[in-house]
């Protein structure tokens, strides 16, 4: 039985109402109790008739065909009753990719890949409203000379994302096989995101996790919301830790265990600490402090200070595609989110003179 496909990580603009489709589709099928023995290649495209033989083949190759949970090559017969999975990117849609001369802060590339540090305010790829300025078009000028890189495809080399006012480190796959590979680390959970955040309040605790289907609001699609008991969305897990407690705001490391689109921002918003300066979320009014006009004035110095969602994808691991090797970066906090943490200390430290 081919069941649902699921979605690794949807690639959604801010702005869309509409979702697209994701990069990654994941399709599970269960053999018949009198399933000749055939070549699993054969077998899926029998199967799966928008899939071609090279892009089943090359998801053979990245290892993200499996048979009984074990991967396979194109060759592996497959039996009665084994249970296939299959991890492939969608197919491209017809999108003119115009490359573009934007600086792009590369913090590591080799003939494989290439990690980058995304500004806030930077649209990840192409979509209504933001044809120009997004990382693909500048990914596409980077790389135009690559004979591998594949610039007509609309995501080419993404294999995740973070929003448009979300900073910090993405992977750019700038091969084929490169980019199964590294999506079915997003897939299974292998790779490492850390997150750091300025939310409104002080939790209860030090560490926590947050348990809740991610899916679209019901009455805002352009917002992602938090069902707890499963009606709606997809399951997501996000686990805390509070690194800074500035009085009526909290400096907090996120991890992601899921990558839902806006997993963080609903899932604080669910449990009533919404980032700060959270626009779509409701971060960006006062939600914590006194009613004193002093207080008011800083608070609204913080929003100009840093204006957009305090939330930065600081920390990013996976292993490398080809050597196996396993690989760590680090960015540092951006000036805008620092200056913001530097006010807030210096609030509690002249906490009188604002009341």
């Amino acid at each position: 039985m081919l069941e649902e496909i699921e979605e690794i990580e949807e690639v959604l603009n801010d702005d869309e109402e509409e979702a697209m489709s994701a990069l990654y589709e994941h399709h599970r099928i269960e053999t018949d109790s009198g399933q000749t023995l055939l070549r699993v290649d054969k077998f899926l495209m029998t199967r799966l008739p928008n899939a071609s033989r090279t892009k089943i083949q090359e998801a053979a190759d990245a290892g993200n065909i499996r048979v009984n949970d074990k991967p396979v090559k194109s060759s592996y017969k497959v039996k009665p009753k084994d249970i296939v999975t299959i991890v492939m990117s969608y197919p491209r849609r017809e999108i003119e990719i115009i490359p573009e001369d934007i600086p792009l802060n590369i913090v590591y590339e080799d003939d494989y890949l290439m990690v980058v540090n995304k500004p806030a305010g930077m649209v990840v790829h192409p979509s209504y409203g933001h044809y120009r300025g997004t990382l693909v078009n500048a990914l596409a000028w980077h790389l135009k000379d690559n004979p591998l890189f594949k610039e007509n495809d609309p995501r080419p080399g993404l294999v995740h994302r973070i929003d448009k006012d979300t900073s910090g480190l993405l992977v750019i796959a700038k091969t084929e096989k490169a980019k199964n590979h590294l999506a079915s680390q997003f897939f299974h959970k292998t790779s490492d995101r850390k997150y750091i955040a300025v939310c409104w309040g002080n939790l209860e605790t030090e560490t926590g996790t947050i348990i809740g289907h991610i899916g679209r609001n019901l009455t805002n699609r352009k917002v992602m919301a938090c069902f707890p008991d499963g009606s709606h969305g997809k399951h997501a897990v996000t686990h805390y830790r509070v690194l800074e407690r500035l009085s009526y705001v909290n400096v907090v490391e996120c991890i992601l265990e899921t990558g839902r689109t806006h997993q963080i921002r609903a899932h604080f918003k669910y449990i009533r600490h919404p980032l700060f300066n959270d626009k779509e979320y409701g971060g960006n009014e006062i939600l914590k402090g006194t009613t004193f006009a002093k207080y008011k004035q800083f608070v609204n110095n913080c929003f100009e200070t840093c204006p957009r969602q305090a939330l930065h994808a600081q920390t990013l691991g996976f292993e490398h595609p080809i050597t196996g090797e396993r690989m760590s970066f680090d960015s540092e906090i951006p000036q805008d989110m620092q200056q913001l943490i530097d006010k807030w200390r210096t609030y509690i430290q002249n906490r009188d003179g604002y009341l």
